[in-house]
């Protein structure tokens, strides 16, 4: 439901209403059980939605022959209502302001903590306005996400239920809330158009920071070692009299 509706439009996928009459279920059972090797092969269908929709299909953990044609028959079904359950998420289309940016770029930084104790954004992921060490580089830069996901449908649903290897163990059992997920968009929206952080340039930071600190260290060290006897010496040099003097 993160990914795909039926009857509702596309999200991070394509709207999965009547799916079964653009490609026959064989293709479509393959596809579910293990979308890298159908798009590996160079099939020029599955290689046109990964063109089209940027984000590959992961692949489902105890997806079996037997459950991709349980979930075929299910989209069938839904495919003949006039409305499908699974329609889609109902996403807030209230207008973004200063304050929900504000708000976003607080919870991606993870100075304004998840309510149900997510992970912050940071941890994994950079923007383009993070400090100089940057964010995490476990996941991509998320400066354009709002462009690559096209729009606030699409992004707002993910993080409603992020799909993921990485992110959906995280996320799973801490959802994060609508008013989270509204503030992230915006801030997100917000950085549209702007250039991702630039890798290089936080390893400079990092590499610099190392240096100064080495420099410190060996510096106090050098004190400290200098004075190791001061407590012994001064009172011999107190206690030895000056030649011509008593």
């Amino acid at each position: 439901m993160n990914c795909h509706t039926i009857g509702g439009g596309p999200l991070t996928g394509p709207d999965l209403k009547e799916v079964a009459k653009r490609k026959d279920r064989e293709w479509l059972v393959r596809f579910m059980m293990n979308p890298k090797a159908v798009i590996d092969s160079g099939d020029a269908y599955a290689q046109k939605l990964l063109e089209v929709y940027r984000a590959p299909m992961p692949t489902l953990a105890g997806m079996t022959q037997e459950r991709a044609g349980y979930l075929l028959d299910l989209i069938a079904a839904e495919s003949k209502l006039e409305k499908s359950q699974f329609k889609g998420l109902q996403i807030s289309n209230k207008p973004f302001g200063p304050a929900d940016r504000d708000l976003g770029r607080a919870i991606f930084l993870g100075r304004e903590r998840l309510k149900q104790g997510g992970t912050a954004c940071i941890s994994c992921h950079s923007m383009y306005d993070t400090a100089a060490l940057g964010g995490g580089r476990l996941g991509p830069d998320l400066t354009n996400i709002y462009e690559r996901l096209k729009g606030r449908k699409a992004l707002s649903a993910w993080l409603m239920a992020p799909g993921t290897e990485t992110m959906q163990p995280i996320f799973k059992n801490h959802p994060m809330t609508a008013d989270e997920i509204h503030a992230l968009a915006a801030y997100f929206e917000a950085s549209a158009g702007e250039s991702p952080a630039e890798p290089a340039a936080s390893r400079v930071a990092f590499l610099l920071m190392g240096l100064i600190l080495a420099t410190a260290i060996v510096f106090a060290f050098d004190a400290i070692w200098k004075r190791r006897f001061h407590s012994v010496r001064q009172p011999l040099v107190d206690s030895t009299p000056v030649r011509g003097h008593p």
